[in-house]
């Protein structure tokens, strides 16, 4: 890895690591709900729906809608902005360059996603669904490839969390679920992906401080 000698080069780490509010938000958001709350059944979007009743045959009502939004464009911001930052990190090659260039679309689709729920421009949702979910485990992936001056278990977990996610993904499109439901399945190629920016961005901030130290 590779450091400037200003601080700028924590503003992208640190951002990633804010990524655990997308955590925190939405059990907020799920304590608020006044009605069941299906963590195998119900879509994370379903957080964000701006309207009580049913909607893809199960029944929605998120009265802290506007923050779980929030907290979707607020991810997405997070993740696009903190790509080139954290890119600064490391040799640039070809390959880096279309991973974090990747993260970056991921993170402008992630707010796609808070600005237009599923219940209102559905287009636009799902658009902003397959860019984040889709897109940015991607981009995970080929980070795991093409960043050779991370620690090996890092690279590991790098290449482990973008392939599962992926995974995830293709049985999500296919609806198949193995028992754990659609909100279970979407889940899996979600939270995987959140942690291992957490993760990450907590491991390029220690490799600074200890460079600087």
């Amino acid at each position: 890895m590779r450091f400037s000698h200003d601080k700028s080069g924590l503003i992208g780490p640190l951002l990633w690591v804010s990524s655990i509010q997308y955590f925190i938000v939405q059990l907020v958001v799920i304590a608020a709900w006044t009605v069941p709350h299906s963590w195998a059944n119900n879509f994370i979007s379903d957080l964000g729906n701006t309207e009580c009743g049913m909607y893809a045959g199960l029944p929605v009502c998120s009265p802290l809608h506007l923050l779980m939004n929030i907290s979707f464009v607020t991810f997405g911001i997070t993740m696009a902005i903190g790509a080139p930052y954290v890119q600064r990190q490391f040799e640039r090659t070809k390959l880096s360059r279309l991973a974090f260039g990747l993260m970056m679309l991921s993170g402008l689709g992630t707010v796609l996603v808070g600005l237009f729920p599923e219940n209102t421009i559905n287009a636009l949702h799902m658009t902003g669904a397959v860019l984040g979910l889709g897109v940015g485990n991607l981009s995970v992936l080929l980070l795991g490839i093409a960043l050779k001056d991370v620690h090996p278990a890092v690279r590991a977990y790098t290449v482990v969390s973008g392939m599962f996610s992926l995974v995830a993904f293709a049985l999500f499109a296919t609806e198949v679920h193995f028992g754990i439901g659609r909100g279970g399945m979407e889940r899996l190629i979600s939270y995987p992906f959140t942690l291992w920016m957490i993760t990450f961005g907590f491991y390029v901030t220690l490799v600074r401080i200890r460079a600087r130290s």
